[in-house]
């Protein structure tokens, strides 16, 4: 691929083509890569390919992600910006990359945890093979969904001390009970902890697999039993996943930044986040492409001054005629606003013109500030 273009000639042929060219050119290079044996690790091969794949990706539809997603999952010379961003996607792009892909290493998968959400982190913790670090900071974050995921993986790297943090956090998580009885590391010690917690089909499930006495693991059942009644903390009685307060948006932001760092971050992705209903990462875009705060974004968004947002896209080089489709995608997921009818709709294009973004971004956070 080198020998036939230089570096600028494939971006400039990746981002020159319309979105049907690029799917095919997507899909088409990845199909070439697929065959293209050792010479794809080269550093200077992978540069290009990044320059490539990351020029593409942002432009293409959700679909188009999912499948990239699929056939990237396996792939050892994929680049590793391209592979974090679509590991930070949507769940059903992100899962095969977090499931299968060699690229992702422990620190990426960290990150994972601590960026993404609760879905991308259940992925995570259902990796084969995940190993130390990984399963450390599962344990330490303490999600209830995710613990179970992890007691629910044979394959993972869990030590003596890990498992027992597990077998502990089943007295509060009850759907930790019943993988971890089945889990091909538990202790005969662990085991009778878990006794106590579990119920009647899995105690005897542990008592048959560990050769238990029963009599005795009984007395400690009727002994836990006494302590709830003197107070103790009652077992739970279920799992509720509930993401954490803003961890979507924060996720969003990171998805941002990746893309700002690799320099794909585009005025035109803001159109794809709104075609896919993710207003949040339309926000979190906007406010890094203009040098924005996300709160005069959201209060652009909310008032009935539809101007506003048209100066801040003006400013990040959105086009006078694409801004009437972003105020109705945006109208379309943000309950009607910003209002002021069709008739303020129709003022607003007078932000486009003829003034420079410099000038339009300048008139936004003047507005912003009185608003």
């Amino acid at each position: 691929m080198s020998s036939a273009f230089g570096r600028e000639d494939l971006t400039h042929l990746a981002g020159g083509r319309t979105p049907a060219d690029r799917e095919r050119l997507l899909m088409a290079v990845t199909d070439l890569c697929g065959h293209g044996g050792s010479q794809l690790g080269r550093p200077e091969v992978q540069q290009i390919l990044s320059d490539i794949f990351m020029g593409l990706v942002v432009e293409v539809e959700r679909d188009v992600r999912r499948r990239l997603a699929q056939k990237l999952a396996s792939a050892e010379w994929a680049p590793p910006a391209l592979v974090n961003v679509l590991a930070l996607d949507e769940i059903e792009i992100a899962r095969p990359i977090i499931a299968n892909s060699p690229v992702l290493k422990d620190g990426d998968l960290v990150r994972l945890l601590v960026e993404a959400t609760i879905e991308h982190q259940i992925e995570v913790a259902r990796r084969p093979n995940i190993g130390d670090e990984v399963v450390s900071a599962i344990i330490e974050q303490g999600e209830p969904a995710v613990l179970t995921a992890l007691a629910g993986n044979p394959t993972a790297h869990v030590t003596h001390d890990a498992l027992q943090a597990l077998v502990d956090a089943a007295g509060r998580v009850a759907a930790l009970r019943s993988p971890l009885a089945r889990h091909p590391q538990l202790s005969e010690a662990l085991a009778r902890q878990l006794y106590v917690w579990v119920g009647q089909a899995v105690r005897h499930a542990l008592a048959e697999r560990f050769r238990l006495d029963q009599a005795a693991l009984d007395r400690a059942l009727a002994d836990s039993i006494s302590e709830a009644h003197a107070g103790a903390r009652p077992q739970g009685e279920g799992l509720v996943v509930i993401a954490r307060d803003g961890q979507r948006e924060e996720m969003e932001r990171s998805l941002v930044n990746k893309l700002y760092a690799a320099g794909q971050l585009r005025p035109s992705y803001l159109i794809r986040a709104l075609r896919e209903g993710r207003l949040t990462l339309f926000i979190a875009a906007l406010a890094h492409l203009g040098g924005f705060e996300s709160r005069q974004i959201r209060m652009a968004l909310d008032s009935d001054r539809p101007e506003l947002l048209a100066l801040a896209c003006a400013a990040v080089g959105i086009d006078r005629s694409v801004y009437p489709s972003i105020l109705q995608m945006v109208r379309e997921l943000n309950n009607n606003r910003p209002g002021g009818g069709d008739e303020a709709a129709r003022k607003a294009a007078g932000a486009f013109g003829p003034v420079t973004p410099q000038v339009a971004g300048a008139a936004f956070r003047q507005a912003a500030v009185a608003g």
